[in-house]
């Protein structure tokens, strides 16, 4: 018999599929982790990033080759995309505490499927930036060695030239990931003594950078006669703060280890402000100083602070800048192969990946199949890819999982609960809930002046409002960044279309603040919503499109991958499957029905 086109009613059960929801009674109660980390592991933690990526791996080629001396508001303007995310980060950790970061966040406010990307592009963001940062790894301990290693691989293993792979197979960068990887299966409490060590060198070596640097200025390198402080404009700018941002992504690993935390409705808010504002000095200052010490077009991208120091003479500082370099991003590579298996044991564990990752080892409880099939890859990666090839693909993943955890805090914001018996630890303001309106209501002062929407159901009206908010966000950034160039509006043509984005954009901003929000007690909260989570989604979209074509085919062949993942294996074995047996009563919903 042949088959007819699908029900309605099986259309209705796959899409319900897709936007199953985690409870947060699930989520709270599956850890079972020790609170072994204080508030300075978890600085640590998160500092461990802007340490190696800012400085070592981006600052260079950023200052050559996209923003010039401005490379510095390229790093601030990152910051702030990046503190309107933290918040979110900070929010979710402290309601939420478990393994997964910005993954379980979204499983448990915006849906399976979106949980599901996220996570994958987690994945694709530490499996390419633990590669990029093994090959600043060995760039500097070859530059230490005067660049013998590079020159005996090159001329006993030959040189390649092919598009995105290295001239060179790095040997010692893949060899450094493997023995990372096998220390880390010896047990992750051996890990924070050393992170604390390396991280406690490479802070003394960037303050060493930061006052050696500004001795040795010269204001000239700024002048016109050098190019000027923004050789390449606003778009340069931007271009280079779309790259920064991955030096600020360190900080969901924070939210992500909150599950292990002592006191984590304190100290996870706090370890994020902290390293956030530390690693914004750093970055900034530094990029100063490297722009003042030498011409920005006479920089090495690849050793930028070294080289720096060797063209002022100075080649001890920068045998001292190397071996901080070093210390630097085996913290980063420490803190990858610590935090991707337990990612991909996350969804393993919700069977949204494959379950032999859920194996953990009896002993050392660390996920060992985790740690060696993706340290592998990792090596694999770090071997044979091009560093600046490898730098293309990081920046998308990480804008497009701070836009999906920022469109989480405003569902979950709007959100209703369920009783007070099965709530987590970050409750609902108990006192209050009984006389408070409903989330997702109209506030009750406004029902005489908005009663056309007081009439949808709970939750309705948000959802709507929050679909138009995204939707016009992507429209204006769309108008501001393509409008002149690719779009070839006519001047009218272009002030139409902006006046109209943004007024559908403030006005759905203003739709959803007109709704009642739900109130937590004892915690903290993201400010200002959903004005604060509004603006991290349109800085984020706005940075996303400043990056290449190239980023957004490599990031869509990434996705088309994880689609068959997906629908292939992780919608069939989804533990939210037990909720759609007869019998059974369905806890989940669609985003309209959650909000």
């Amino acid at each position: 018999m042949a088959l007819g086109p699908p029900s309605t009613a099986s259309l209705a059960r796959f899409c319900h599929k897709l936007n199953r929801l985690k409870t947060l009674e699930e989520s709270t109660t599956e850890t079972s982790l020790r609170h072994h980390l204080t508030m300075l592991d978890l600085i640590l933690l998160g500092m461990g990033t802007t340490g190696s990526m800012g400085l070592y791996v981006l600052m260079g080629t950023v200052a050559k080759e996209m923003a010039g001396p401005a490379v510095l508001v390229s790093f601030g303007v990152a910051a702030v995309a990046s503190l309107l995310g933290v918040l979110s980060y900070a929010d979710f950790g402290v309601r939420v505490p478990g393994r997964g970061s910005a993954y379980l966040f979204t499983y448990v406010s915006v849906g399976e499927l979106w949980a599901f990307f996220v996570g994958w592009n987690t994945i694709l963001g530490y499996l390419i930036g633990g590669a990029a940062v093994a090959r600043v790894w060995s760039s500097y301990l070859d530059a230490i060695f005067n660049h013998r290693i590079r020159s005996f691989t090159m001329a006993h293993v030959g040189t390649w030239q092919a598009p995105f792979l290295a001239q060179y197979p790095d040997f010692l960068a893949a060899g450094i990931v493997l023995l990372i990887s096998a220390f880390i299966s010896c047990g992750g409490r051996i890990s924070s003594w050393l992170n604390r060590l390396f991280s406690a060198i490479n802070l003394v070596v960037i303050l060493f950078i930061i006052i050696l640097g500004f001795v040795l200025a010269r204001p000239h390198n700024w002048s016109a006669e050098e190019g000027g402080f923004a050789p390449f404009g606003f778009s340069g700018i931007m271009d280079g703060a779309a790259i920064c941002f991955i030096a600020f992504q360190g900080f969901g690993a924070i939210a992500a280890s909150s599950a292990e935390a002592q006191n984590a409705k304190r100290a996870v808010p706090m370890a994020i402000a902290i390293s956030l504002g530390l690693a914004a000095g750093i970055n900034i200052l530094a990029s100063a100083a490297l722009t003042l010490m030498v011409p920005w077009r006479s920089l090495d991208p690849d050793l930028a602070l070294t080289d720096a120091f060797n063209q002022r003479g100075y080649s001890w500082a920068g045998f001292i800048v190397a071996a901080g370099a070093i210390c630097a991003t085996i913290t980063f590579l420490l803190r990858t192969v610590i935090f991707l298996p337990h990612m991909v044991h996350a969804m393993a564990a919700d069977g949204l990946f494959f379950q032999v990752f859920t194996y953990m080892h009896p002993r050392t409880q660390v996920p060992m199949v985790g740690i060696l099939v993706f340290g592998v890859i990792v090596a694999f990666l770090a071997l044979l890819l091009d560093f600046k090839a490898l730098l293309l693909f990081m920046s998308i993943s990480a804008l497009l999982n701070r836009t999906i955890v920022a469109t989480g805090i405003i569902v979950l914001r709007f959100q209703k609960f369920p009783p007070a018996s099965s709530q987590g630890p970050a409750s609902p303001v108990g006192s209050e809930q009984a006389s408070a309106p409903e989330p997702g209501k109209l506030r009750p002062a406004l029902r005489p002046y908005l009663g056309f929407l007081g009439g949808c159901r709970p939750g309705a009206a948000v959802a709507w409002a929050l679909r138009v908010l995204v939707a016009s966000a992507i429209t204006l950034d769309c108008v501001l960044v393509f409008g002149d160039s690719a779009l070839h509006l006519p001047p009218w043509g272009y002030t139409l279309l902006l006046l109209l984005s943004s007024v559908v954009f403030l006005l759905s901003l203003l739709v959803l603040w007109a709704h009642q929000q739900q109130r937590w007690e004892d915690t903290f909260q993201v400010p200002m919503v959903p004005l604060t989570p509004a603006l991290s989604i349109l800085l984020n979209v706005f940075l996303m499109l400043q990056l290449s074509y190239l980023n957004w085919l490599s990031f869509s062949i990434w996705l088309l991958i994880g689609l068959m993942v997906y629908f292939g294996y992780g919608i069939w074995h989804s533990k939210e499957n037990q909720w759609e047996l007869p019998g059974l009563p369905a806890a989940h919903g669609s985003l309209e029905e959650t909000v």
